[in-house]
């Protein structure tokens, strides 16, 4: 074979060159058109709901008059329910990840459950409600509940969760382990102290995008009985209620409710156009709250990350 000459040479590189730059090309464009659609779909929602964006909006329950109708018990209930979906999912999830990267024995039994776990995240959400509907509602007594709906999506997003904290320790160089072990440091002092510090930024990101996921489905709420129209709030700890006494401190996780997408739908299947409005304005406000949580990841992800000393 004949060695190539500098012509030749130059060829391949400039070659490799424009198929590198081409490649840029296609994924800033592909990206921008991504973003645009996002932002389109925002404005389209912002231009289309700005007449309702004031503080009765906010503060009204639902009502079959379309200017007197609010997100109250929607955007509390959405709330509520991602507090029972956080508290349920994320300790179980991470303490999950951990174990199977650093705990579990590398055999059959292992490799199933891993390959369960992947399978899981990919499994649509209906199914996830008929199961809560017959184990959360109907066999523990639930009920149609803020209960129920937050430990069904804990359900659906544990496997994200458990995924994302695997990778995050992955990434993590063997030497942080070996270091730790060669001073004298337990497996679980390691972890608590090491491991666990430093892949938080990345399961912070698997949380967040678990939690921004369960904030928007809408089957598996339905399914275990959401309300379409609610017009009261789950009961506040220790306030008084009607017939006497007061509640509990978790009386309001038994209350009926409401989420924010179930709003959305119930206002977009009525025939008067006004309430296209306020569903307009109340999916911007779904997504101002998705971006929150979002922005707030991140910063967070920032923060330990300037911390994180290798």
């Amino acid at each position: 074979m004949k060695p190539l000459t500098t012509e030749q040479i130059r060829a391949v590189i400039a070659k490799g060159k424009f198929r590198d730059n081409l490649f840029k090309a296609i994924g800033v464009f592909c990206l921008a058109f991504a973003l645009l659609v996002i932002v389109a779909l925002i404005a389209d929602m912002l231009l289309k709901g700005a007449e309702r964006f004031t503080l009765d909006f906010f503060l009204n329950f639902a009502s079959r008059r379309a200017t007197q109708a609010g997100i109250l018990s929607a955007w509390v209930g959405s709330l509520l329910v991602m507090l029972v979906t956080a508290l349920a999912a994320v300790p179980l999830g991470v303490a999950a990840g951990l174990y199977l990267e650093e705990y579990a024995k590398r055999n059959w039994i292992t490799n199933i459950i891993e390959i369960n776990v992947t399978n899981l995240a990919a499994v649509p959400s209906i199914v996830y409600g008929l199961l809560a509907l017959g184990i959360f509602v109907y066999m523990f007594g639930f009920g149609q509940s803020i209960l129920s709906a937050g430990l069904t999506l804990a359900l659906l997003i544990l496997p994200i969760i458990i995924v994302a904290t695997r990778e995050a320790i992955r990434a993590i160089p063997a030497m942080i382990r070996e270091g730790s072990m060669a001073v004298g440091a337990t497996r679980w002092q390691t972890c608590h102290y090491h491991i666990i510090p430093y892949a938080m930024p990345g399961i912070l990101t698997g949380v967040i995008i678990g939690l921004a996921r369960a904030i928007g489905e809408t089957a598996p709420i339905i399914t275990i009985g959401a309300l379409t129209f609610i017009a009261f709030l789950p009961p506040v700890p220790f306030s008084e209620i009607d017939g006497g006494g007061s509640a509990g401190l978790f009386d309001w996780v038994m209350s009926p409710f409401t989420v924010m997408p179930i709003q959305i739908f119930n206002w977009t299947s009525r025939p008067d156009p006004a309430f296209e409005v306020n569903a307009a304005a109340a999916g911007f406000v779904l997504m101002v709250m998705v971006l929150s949580m979002n922005a707030v990841a991140i910063y967070l992800r920032y923060k330990m990350r300037k911390n994180i000393k290798w």
